[in-house]
């Protein structure tokens, strides 16, 4: 048996709002016999729809909702691992024997850790002696991204680690004296697609939709603007001084593409390659297998991965790992942040791209995963799967293409419209946008700038990567 963990970050790292639909993605990773903990009773059409696809039955699956914290069910409160009656509940539900094969979580928890150790199977919790010290926190750290990188000879843009606000404002001074583009990003060391940077810009002209930074600011162009936006920004940037800020050159015109591998105790293997694509600085929809490059850039991509996850390795990291990158418009290829978690991308190649649609087989097939769009209103999850049918848009076994679901569709409000993400299963010589378009026209009904981005479940915001 093996145990899975839908957790999330850490809230005494970073905060985090209503996680319920996006770590039920935690049902792609079920395999027969497994005990599946999450902080809430799961939505049941969608774990009757997920299994479905996957093939695993419904009874075959043990499922315990962790006992409500602070957060109540919204999100795994760490501490309730530990609660004595909660694993006297696990230890019932291994049984007698209590075996265990494996202990698998999607946020690399010191609870976790303690979890497995009082169970007596912290050796099936892979660097579960570095994850008890911390090292979630330390292998997600941005900032400590960049002494990793630097010392494994990993490409990355220029760029300061910064401890305080005259730092900060020094630093931004000097890149944006050396920078081609005029630009730097801001970035907090916690936080995740794009949500946690900041674009400073002095060309308002400058195109910039394609970034993955969700804030933008154009620095005035008065010798003290630097300054001005530092004393307003250092607490955000900084987590209110807890955190260090990695300040960095801005690349205009770059791809983003990531290279995912795994590091265990025998070494590291690649897992996936794929690429990030983001509309209104927003993370819009990501592809896998990655296409379009040069084989120098995917041998570039690789390289760099593999020497980033043989650091984290080395450092004690096990588990699954992305390695974050920009393809520079002549081709370079830098690294720009390691996601040391189960990430976003995981359950789309691993268990729909590879398990379900099989990507490697013919005819060629891609898989891209979107976020439901800002100006969609979608009910709730029957609604959109209804929808698929009506529209002829269902995954389709017998041509491996059609939309399959990724998570539940959860309000986060009463009457607010369900945030999700969702992929489709294509022909690459058609494409995914055919599909897409005929969806949007079916919900795109907010209207545009009414919009709360800090609820965007996909985007893993909160008034709020790797």
């Amino acid at each position: 048996m093996r145990i899975l963990i839908g957790n999330h970050i850490d809230p005494s790292i970073r905060a985090r709002g209503d996680m319920r639909a996006w770590t039920q993605r935690l049902f792609w990773f079920a395999r027969p016999g497994d005990l599946l903990i999450l902080c809430c009773e799961p939505d049941a059409a969608f774990v009757d729809y997920a299994l479905a696809h996957t093939g695993v039955k419904r009874e075959e699956l043990t499922i315990l909702a962790a006992p409500a914290g602070a957060w109540n069910e919204r999100l795994l409160d760490p501490a309730s691992l530990t609660v004595p009656a909660f694993v006297e509940q696990v230890r019932a539900a291994l049984g007698p024997a209590g075996v265990v094969s494996e202990v698998f979580a999607l946020w690399p928890s010191a609870a976790v850790a303690r979890l497995a150790d009082v169970l007596g199977v912290a050796d099936r919790f892979p660097g579960a002696a570095f994850f008890g010290q911390g090292g979630g926190e330390i292998g997600n750290n941005k900032a400590n991204f960049r002494a990793l990188a630097a010392a494994a000879g990993v490409p990355i843009l220029p760029g300061r680690i910064c401890r305080s606000r005259a730092e900060a404002t020094e630093a931004t001074d000097a890149l944006l004296e050396t920078s081609a583009s005029g630009a730097v990003v801001v970035k907090q060391a916690h936080n995740g697609a794009g949500v946690g940077n900041q674009l400073l810009v002095r060309d308002p002209e400058m195109a910039v939709d394609h970034v993955g930074a969700r804030h933008l600011h154009h620095l005035a162009p008065s010798a003290d603007g630097i300054a001005a936006y530092w004393a307003e920004r250092w607490p955000w940037a900084s987590g209110e001084g807890r955190w260090p800020v990695v300040i960095e050159e801005f690349a205009p015109g770059a791809d983003a593409v990531y290279s995912e591998h795994y590091a265990s105790d025998d070494g590291i293997r690649a897992t996936e390659t794929g690429r990030l694509l983001y509309v209104g600085r927003r993370l819009s929809h990501q592809v896998v297998p990655l296409d379009g490059v040069t084989e120098p850039v995917r041998a570039a991509l690789l390289d760099g991965g593999a020497r980033l996850a043989q650091a984290y390795r080395s450092m004690g990291y096990r588990g699954h790992l992305s390695a974050d990158a920009l393809v520079l418009p002549g081709g370079r290829v830098v690294f720009t942040e390691v996601n040391a978690q189960v990430s976003g991308s995981l359950h789309i190649y691993q268990s729909i791209a590879h398990g379900i649609v099989d990507v490697t087989a013919e005819p060629a097939r891609q898989v891209c995963e979107y976020h439901v769009p800002p100006t969609w209103a979608v009910p709730g999850f029957d609604a959109f799967v209804a929808a698929l049918d009506e529209l002829g848009l269902a995954y389709d076994p017998a041509t491996r293409t059609g939309v399959i679901v990724s998570m539940p569709a959860i309000p986060l409000e009463a009457g607010a419209p369900a945030q999700f993400v969702f992929c489709i299963a294509y022909d690459p010589a058609e494409g995914h946008a055919g599909a897409f378009d005929r969806l949007d026209a079916r919900f795109a009904t907010v209207p545009a700038g009414t919009y709360d981005a800090s609820q965007h479940i996909g985007t893993g915001a909160v008034s709020f990567s790797s």
